[in-house]
Formats: C-alpha cells, sequence, structure tokens
C-alpha cells in the first residue's frame, strides 16, 4: 500500500497475472473519491475487521500521521494475525519532515519488525545494513510513465532554446527552490536561448516561494498540482529538470524525467544517483553549493544529455520487479514468522 501510487499500481498491472493481487485503497471517509491517504490499513479497526482479506501487508509510505506507539500497535496487530510486513524503504529522511528524529524512530521500530526489507538502491541497502544490521533486498524502482507514453516522447526533435525547470512541489520541508532558482536564473541568463521556468503549487507555501522569487525578478507559474498527463507534457517540455532537495533518498520524480528523456541535475544527498543517470550538484540539509550547481548546469548546456529509458527495457523490467516482489512474497508467506 498505497494501491493508488504509480509504483505499486505499474508492478501489479503488467498485463499477465503478477502471482498476488493487491487490494484497492480503502476508501477514506469525508474524502473525494482516489484519496488514499492517510491509509486505512494501518488503522487498528480495519485491520481487525479485514484481516482475513488479505495474506501479508506492504507498507511503502504514508505512515507519518502515526506515532511511534501507533506504529508499534499496528505491528503488533499484524502479528496477532499471523500477517506478515514488508516494508520499503523508500526514504531513509521523510522528504515531509523538517525534524529527522519522527522517521527515524519509525524506521527504528518497522525494519526490525518487519519481515522483509525492501530498498531501491544499493547505496540506501547498505546504510539500512550498517544502521539496522537488516539486509534488504535491492528492487529498483519500475517506470513511472507508460511504456507508450514515454515512446511518444522519444520522437521529439532537438529545440533552439534550452529549457531549464524548477517546481516549488507543495514546498515540502526538503524543497529549497528560493535559493536553487535564484542561482539558476543567474546561470542562464549568460546561457544563449537558455531560459527558466519555476512552478509554484498554489497553497499557502506555494505562494510564499512565488512571492520571495518574484521580489528577486524571478517568474513563477502558481497553480494546482499536476495531473499526471499534464506533469508528463510539462517535463518533456524541459531540457532540464532541477530536484531542489535540501535532504531526500529516492525520487519518483527523477523516474518519471528518465522515462520521457529530461535531463535532471540532482543533489548528491541522496542515492538519486543510483537510481537514473543524472548530473549532481553539492548540498547538504544547511547549505546549497552554488559554484557546483552553476557547474552543473552549464555542463548540461553544453552536453545536451538526452539520458531516456528504453521503453521496451523497462517493459521487461517492469515485469522482473514484479517477480521479485512476487518471489518475496511467497517467501514470507510460507516461512513460518519469528518473532521480533
Amino acid at each position: 500500500m498505497p494501491a493508488g501510487h504509480p509504483y505499486i499500481r505499474n508492478i501489479s498491472d503488467v498485463g499477465a497475472a503478477p502471482g498476488f493481487h493487491v487490494l484497492p485503497d480503502p476508501p477514506v471517509p469525508g474524502a473525494p473519491a482516489g484519496r488514499w491517504w492517510p491509509h486505512r490499513s494501518l488503522e487498528l479497526g480495519w485491520l481487525r475487521t479485514h484481516h482475513a482479506r488479505f495474506d501479508l501487508l506492504h507498507l511503502h509510505f504514508g505512515y507519518e500521521h502515526l506515532s511511534t506507539r501507533d506504529l508499534r500497535s499496528v505491528v503488533e496487530t499484524l502479528h496477532a494475525y499471523d500477517k506478515p510486513l514488508v516494508l520499503t524503504v523508500h526514504d531513509l529522511r521523510n522528504p515531509h519532515q523538517v525534524d529527522p528524529r519522527p522517521h527515524r524512530e519509525a524506521l527504528d521500530l518497522l525494519i526490525p519488525s518487519a519481515d522483509a526489507v525492501i530498498t531501491l538502491t544499493p547505496g540506501a541497502a547498505e546504510h539500512i545494513a550498517s544502521t539496522w544490521g537488516r539486509v534488504a533486498t535491492v528492487i529498483p524502482h519500475p517506470n513511472v510513465v507508460d511504456p507508450e507514453r514515454a515512446r511518444r516522447a522519444s520522437t521529439r526533435g532537438e529545440r533552439d532554446s534550452f529549457v531549464v525547470g524548477v517546481h516549488a512541489k507543495s514546498v515540502r520541508a526538503n524543497c529549497d527552490a528560493v535559493a536553487v532558482a535564484d542561482q539558476l536564473a543567474r546561470t542562464t541568463s549568460t546561457l544563449p536561448d537558455a531560459r527558466l521556468v519555476v512552478h509554484a503549487h498554489d497553497d499557502e507555501g506555494g505562494r510564499r516561494a512565488a512571492a520571495e522569487l518574484g521580489r528577486r525578478g524571478i517568474a513563477v507559474t502558481v497553480g494546482p498540482p499536476f495531473s499526471d498527463p499534464e506533469l508528463y507534457d510539462y517535463l518533456e517540455g524541459l531540457d532540464v529538470s532541477v530536484l531542489p532537495h535540501r535532504f531526500g533518498t529516492h525520487s519518483g520524480w527523477l523516474e518519471a524525467c528518465y522515462d520521457l528523456g529530461t535531463a535532471v541535475l540532482a543533489p548528491d544527498c541522496g542515492f538519486y544517483h543510483q537510481q537514473a543517470p543524472c548530473l549532481l550538484y553539492h548540498r547538504t540539509e544547511t547549505a546549497l553549493d552554488l559554484d557546483s550547481l552553476d557547474a552543473a548546469l552549464r555542463r548540461a548546456f553544453s552536453q545536451r544529455p538526452r539520458w531516456r529509458a528504453d521503453p521496451d527495457r523497462r517493459r521487461a523490467d517492469r515485469s522482473a520487479i514484479t517477480s521479485a516482489h512476487n518471489a518475496l512474497y511467497h517467501a514470507v508467506t510460507s516461512t513460518a514468522r519469528v518473532p521480533r
């Protein structure tokens, strides 16, 4: 869970029977259709009522609203019904939380308690092994963009202009779009036929970021979050998408760019470079290396990298990723669980 996320949706809908069935996200009372957060499978009442409907719970994300005590109750309830817990560690540091302690406390509970641990990159697996002593199975992120949609992007020709994009995506706790866009504006102003496009979500944080950038003379388009088709059209219109993260681990945005052939400038604070080809700039949680960001953008401008995942390869990889999950699910449900 959540079933509605592209990661889960793409590995459970591969055309042929994957060997497992993902339950649809339970409706959230009072929320519009399609809203899957906060996920009801983490409610004790839901687990007690519906435990006979599932064989295991696979937790990816969306548990930051729960205290460590609440999560412990979830784990204990799963154990009481002899339901294995599979955990995919997408984030070693939660991008939504300024304070790293709540997520670290959650991982301190979940990683030792899980019957199997998955992560996306070797670097993250090494961190999990050194910190918690657990061996995490490395299963790469599947495609985000449908292969047929990605195939259409591969036919685009070269542009005369060079378009750089940065997005204040609801101004997450790890987002430093103002400082990043400020430097990108300085660099693009010195590059022939280069332009910067900045988008911000129409919420309090996005409007605040837009106002600050406006005071610096940088134009910002403020609007609601993109739908998936709108996002893919937007990314396809860029030569470079810049991830303005102060901290992080992995990125679905990077995967979408890789599907569409849009180059990415990513910070070196996570394991983005192990996910897909990208250019790196240096930053820590408290400091942005402006010179490295400038150099990375100039390199992108001069080299015009067009790293694009082959749609047929992505389709084959997706089948392999699905098979890897199926094998792991079979292992944890056919082996007696050892209490932790």
